[in-house]
């Protein structure tokens, strides 16, 4: 892959991951509600269902996937379904990914919980998948082997994809602590549970 290749694909990507969707808003969320470094263990999930979404639409799997949709359907709408319960839970101020009083404090969410969600709401989005069907034949030279070029461009986003999500978390823990000088645990909590809420249905319904 040449140099010049990569100039338009990084500005493209970038401009596309920093823009919200369902991600960034989880990991806006999490920021929030449990702080950046506990997102980050969302990340994780989040980065391997993305590197996995783009190398199987690399790799021709997602012409498939949308061919057959039947069981893709059915992992969307389950997904989109604990994601909406969470944001309920959230919003009432229950559960671990809930913010805590100090008179109720109680275990954070834990870094598997963290991890699947991350990992669900990647590859469950079929907006993902479809934009790297389109995103990604541009960019790779059919005279030259496919594994390396998909490594390297997969390489980036994730590079990019991280960042971008680490730009969102600092956003949530930020907007937490603006809002959490006048002790609005409460008016936090139905923030990131309706925004939680949100994705859960932009999930389902995408």
């Amino acid at each position: 892959m040449s140099w010049a290749m990569l100039s338009v694909f990084v500005p493209t990507f970038l401009f596309v991951s920093l823009t919200p969707g369902m991600c960034m808003t989880l990991a806006m969320v999490l920021g929030m509600t449990q702080g950046v470094k506990c997102t980050l263990w969302m990340m994780v999930g989040e980065l391997i269902g993305v590197g996995l979404v783009a190398a199987a639409a690399g790799a021709g799997v997602a012409a498939l996937m949308l061919r057959q949709p039947e069981l893709f359907t059915a992992f969307k709408w389950a997904g989109g379904a604990y994601l909406a319960y969470l944001g309920v839970m959230m919003w009432r101020s229950r559960g671990r990914m809930a913010i805590p009083s100090e008179l109720d404090a109680g275990p954070a969410a834990g870094r598997l919980q963290l991890a699947m969600q991350g990992l669900v709401t990647a590859v469950a989005n079929p907006k993902g998948w479809a934009f790297f069907m389109v995103l990604l034949p541009p960019f790779l030279d059919s005279s030259r082997p496919l594994a390396p070029q998909l490594s390297i461009l997969i390489v980036v986003i994730l590079t990019i994809e991280f960042a971008s999500m680490l730009v969102y978390a600092t956003g949530g823990k930020t907007l937490r602590q603006v809002l959490g000088k006048s002790g609005n645990v409460r008016l936090l909590n139905r923030i990131a549970g309706t925004l939680m809420l949100g994705v859960g249905v932009w999930l389902a319904l995408g």
